[in-house]
């Protein structure tokens, strides 16, 4: 595959690794736009939205959008060339019957008004949602024509899927009253993931491999990030029964994964994640109000995770914050995010990062 992206084999390389638990990679959420940089190819941007509805919810629209964004969008470091198909934080639970609404930001997920938990959780190919997802891939799967991947949307998984469906009170109310019958849900939720999952991965997939729409992630085989983020609700002992053994399901199942660990509030089940031998990777999100993530205060805790055998991958670093997070945590399974405007901003990251591997 040739992408836009003049360096995606040496990329490619350095991931590979990263995924091995060696190297540094430099990367960022997204993409940024330097008004000096060339387009990489000559495209047309569609006529605005007309509403939040068609700028989120149309395949064709967004496609469309999404071939212009690539085009005029910088590549430099290890910065992925991956179209962000998302709909919606956890749209697992759009597949399975939650209605999806456009936003000026986001994508809102909202739980249905016929869910009945007493019935089996199954994936249902004629649900607007499934057929929303495959119009998408496959409208930008067309557009992308090889110079950049297509994105795995967001699908999220377990409780906070379930959450969506039966209302987070229901589903953690649940978990004390009826828990048999959450792990049965669980199960249930977990099992149309790999289906919705590996139906997906035909439609996006490349020669070398596919590429997940959020936190820089690539790799050859089946790559996803998971997360839960309602386990800042529940205790160590209901994550390692209600949570653990799904994400150890999709570690097992998968090729290579990344679990988003995100908030202080979630930082208690850090040992249970690390109990999962099959899980590669953990990416800290420290939430709202925290500093972000090259800030000293987590650089024990990436420790913990390198100690632990798992790569990391710290967002939001700052420029003046490499080289003593470098310092601090080494050069061994690193991923550094940050939040790049210009591409002289990469070069200096990438030459502060030369000073601690050559």
């Amino acid at each position: 595959m040739k992408t836009w992206k003049a360096n995606w084999e040496e990329s490619k390389r350095r991931y590979i690794d990263w995924w091995n638990h060696k190297g540094v990679l430099l990367t960022m959420w997204e993409h940024f736009q330097d008004p000096a940089m060339a387009p990489h190819g000559e495209r047309l941007a569609p006529a605005p939205a007309i509403d939040h509805r068609q700028r989120c919810l149309d395949p064709q629209w967004r496609a469309a959008h999404l071939d212009w964004y690539m085009a005029h969008s910088s590549f430099l470091a290890d910065i992925p060339p991956v179209a962000n198909t998302e709909l919606g934080p956890g749209s697992l639970a759009a597949i399975l019957g939650c209605p999806l609404e456009g936003g000026a930001d986001t994508i809102w997920i909202h739980q249905p008004d016929d869910f009945d938990p007493s019935a089996p959780i199954k994936f249902d190919r004629g649900s607007a949602g499934w057929q929303l997802h495959k119009r998408l891939l496959t409208e930008c799967k067309l557009r992308s024509n090889g110079n950049y991947y297509v994105g795995m949307p967001d699908l999220m998984e377990g409780l906070d899927v379930l959450a969506s469906l039966e209302g987070t009170d229901n589903a953690l109310m649940n978990t004390m009253m009826d828990p048999e019958g959450t792990l049965q849900r669980l199960q249930e939720i977990n099992d149309v993931y790999f289906q919705v999952f590996d139906e997906l991965y035909e439609i996006i997939k490349e020669d070398d491999g596919m590429a997940f729409c959020y936190f820089s992630l690539w790799g050859p085989g089946k790559v996803s990030k998971l997360q839960s983020d309602i386990s800042t609700m529940i205790s160590e002992d209901d994550f390692r029964m209600f949570v653990q053994p799904f994400i150890r399901e999709q570690a097992r199942r998968l090729d290579l994964t990344l679990y988003h660990l995100d908030g202080v509030g979630a930082m208690r089940h850090l040992p249970a994640l690390l109990e999962i031998e099959e899980l590669d990777a953990i990416q800290w999100t420290p939430g709202v109000g925290e500093p972000q993530g090259g800030n000293p205060k987590w650089y024990d805790l990436y420790k913990q995770i390198i100690a632990g055998g798992k790569s990391i991958e710290a967002n939001w670093v700052e420029l003046d914050e490499i080289a003593l997070l470098l310092d601090a945590v080494g050069t061994e399974g690193i991923q550094i995010n940050c939040d790049f405007h210009t591409e002289e901003e990469v070069r200096r990251a990438e030459d502060i990062i030369d000073r601690f591997i050559h």
